[in-house]
């Protein structure tokens, strides 16, 4: 980055870190900047914020005790073919 702005290929390779809060203040100015003049980049800095926010609200129901055995059972008898 030194000396100039960012790409679209330093965005994606940067937006967790943006979104973490964990880029410098030097970084985190060139990041928005690029922002400001890149529909597509933006689009997809909301796209993972929004992938984010999901997966941090998916639970998965528990296996009840029937199920767990019989996955189990079908894990341990399992034999792959030669």
């Amino acid at each position: 980055m030194a000396g100039h702005g960012l790409d679209c290929n330093e965005i994606v390779e940067l937006v967790t870190e943006y979104l973490e809060g964990a880029m410098n203040e030097r970084t985190t100015v060139a990041f928005e900047a690029h922002l400001t003049i890149c529909q597509g980049c933006r689009r997809y800095v909301e796209q993972i914020r929004e992938t984010i926010r999901t997966s941090g609200s998916v639970t998965d129901p528990p296996l009840s005790a029937q199920v767990e055995a019989a996955l189990l059972d079908a894990f341990r008898s399992f034999r792959r073919p030669v």
